[in-house]
């Protein structure tokens, strides 16, 4: 019995780190969540705040004060426009770029990842203050114009998105596909949109998805550049409603949960077909 009992202690003990760590995580991203909903939700000061008191005074009065400011639907409606905008630009230059390395400059591929992740070296502050001084002196036109982030928004948005497109075309092993297709008498056109189209749907998802939350959120070039978007909003309202502004924030971010939860569902179907089509058939003539 001792031998038997061994095995399962030594298996228990194997699962408890991962477990514990898993655990730690959860906590170390529930709490300023739930302190979040907390402040937006309940007028009870910190220092006020007790066993006594933790169900006092619960309120949606500061979720309700949102949807009063006159400035919320418009700027929500101007950073939702762009972020539509910023994917179909970021799409439609990224796909056949992508696409074009791996088919004719795969040696190339290590310098285009480079050149993305370069807006992780350049902060966003100079990268707009240097754009804002040039177009201002020689295109004031395009400075003043309401798209004029959607340039900033695509390369902000560039590590996520290029990433992205990239394993979608390394998982379905583009080079095959497209020499398939061609040699069964398809053009270009056709094998883009019927065969490398649906197989990349997963990825094209969630670069869509990565790109309108980073739009969602970027608050430096637009302030930079003193265009009103959502972000902006959601600071200057902060500043004369702090409670509010703790529920905006709050609200923002179940909206970005929800996101991430679309692409979930949207991709898993995806990926549960191909593991399924992976899986080793019985050979014919052989009873379950």
């Amino acid at each position: 019995m001792k031998s038997a009992l061994t095995p399962r202690r030594r298996a228990r003990l194997s699962r408890l780190g991962p477990n514990l760590v898993l655990i730690a995580a959860a906590l170390f991203f529930a709490a300023p969540i739930l302190s979040t909903a907390r402040q937006a939700l309940q007028k009870v000061p910190m220092p006020l705040l007790t066993w006594g008191t933790a169900t006092d005074k619960w309120t949606l009065e500061g979720v309700r004060r949102i949807f009063d400011e006159e400035n919320f639907w418009p700027t929500l409606q101007t950073s939702l426009q762009l972020a539509l905008a910023t994917v179909v630009v970021t799409l439609v230059l990224l796909v056949p770029t992508t696409l074009y390395v791996h088919l004719r400059l795969p040696r190339a591929r290590s310098l285009v990842e480079f050149l993305t992740v370069l807006p992780y070296v350049v902060p966003p502050v100079a990268l707009a203050a240097g754009v804002a001084a040039f177009y201002r002196a020689n295109a004031r036109w395009f400075f003043n114009w309401s798209w004029s982030l959607v340039p900033f928004y695509v390369i902000m948005a560039l590590p996520f998105t290029y990433r992205s497109i990239d394993a979608g075309m390394k998982a379905i092993d583009v080079r095959t596909l497209v020499d398939a297709s061609r040699s069964l008498g398809a053009g270009w056109t056709r094998t883009f949109t019927r065969v490398l189209l649906p197989n990349l749907a997963s990825s094209l998802v969630s670069a869509a998805f990565l790109t309108a939350t980073v739009v969602l959120g970027e608050f430096t070039i637009a302030v930079t550049l003193a265009k009103r978007t959502f972000p902006t909003f959601s600071f200057e309202y902060f500043g004369r409603d702090p409670q509010g502004g703790v529920a905006l924030a709050l609200l923002t971010l179940l909206a970005t949960t929800m996101l991430l939860l679309g692409l979930t569902v949207l991709t898993r179907p995806k990926a549960q077909r191909s593991r399924r089509s992976r899986r080793p058939h019985p050979p014919t003539g052989m009873s379950s």
